[in-house]
């Protein structure tokens, strides 16, 4: 009586050969992960609204994304080699932090894309890939029309009362307040349409205020 391990066995030994990809399809599968992950790198450059960009990274998501497809190239083709492929990226630990989330989510974009092009999955990668970006886009254009922004003004504990009517009609929200004998630092969020900055020049002409600064913010302070 045959067992399911012998079933197994004999699967192994017979499946176990590597089979024939053809270079057509082999060229197709990689230039298919290039073409999609270039566009993934041009929308991540493009519109990138964190600290500093990083075109290390940006690359990496190319590499990513062709790496990958060869890879199911090889696991799709031969079952030991799938498992045998398993088991040394099971032991892989990647020990770099990525700060913005943004990031992690566009390196799962440049994975998929490498697995659907690897698996032979063209159109699929193609239309994705422009979906994706289109998504990507869209709601980075909806997030810059209205931009997040610190306030940070130090000013005289006399001028407190000037400073508190420009900044009422801009509903700020206050998020440190530090009083040091006669100064005050006050740090503020406020939510801006376009470049609408002109309370700036009114709180730098009060005689009182020692200083006003004005940063984007993008929830990536402290880190």
């Amino acid at each position: 009586m045959t067992s399911f391990i012998d079933i197994l066995k004999k699967s192994f030994l017979e499946n176990g050969q590597m089979a024939d990809l053809s270079i057509p399809n082999i060229m197709m599968s990689l230039i298919s992960a290039f073409l999609c992950s270039m566009v993934i790198y041009y929308i991540y450059r493009k519109f990138y609204r964190g600290i500093v960009y990083s075109s290390s990274f940006n690359i990496l998501l190319v590499l990513v994304s062709v790496v990958t497809s060869f890879i199911v190239m090889t696991i799709s083709s031969n079952i030991l080699l799938s498992l045998g492929m398993v088991g040394a990226l099971s032991i892989v630990r990647f020990r770099t932090a990525v700060k913005d989330p943004l990031d992690v989510g566009f390196l799962f974009f440049s994975i998929a894309v490498g697995i659907t092009s690897g698996a032979g999955l063209y159109i699929m990668s193609f239309i994705a890939t422009l979906f994706i970006s289109l998504i990507y886009i869209l709601l980075v254009q909806v997030k810059t029309f209205t931009k997040v922004f610190l306030l940070i003004v130090k000013f005289e504990n006399s001028t407190n009362e000037d400073v508190q009517k420009i900044l009422k009609p801009l509903k700020a929200s206050l998020k440190n307040k530090t009083s040091i004998k006669e100064t005050t630092e006050l740090t503020l969020e406020l939510r801006l349409k376009g470049d609408n900055t002109a309370f700036m020049t009114q709180l730098t002409a009060l005689e009182g205020v020692k200083s006003a600064v004005l940063v984007e913010y993008t929830g990536d302070f402290g880190e």
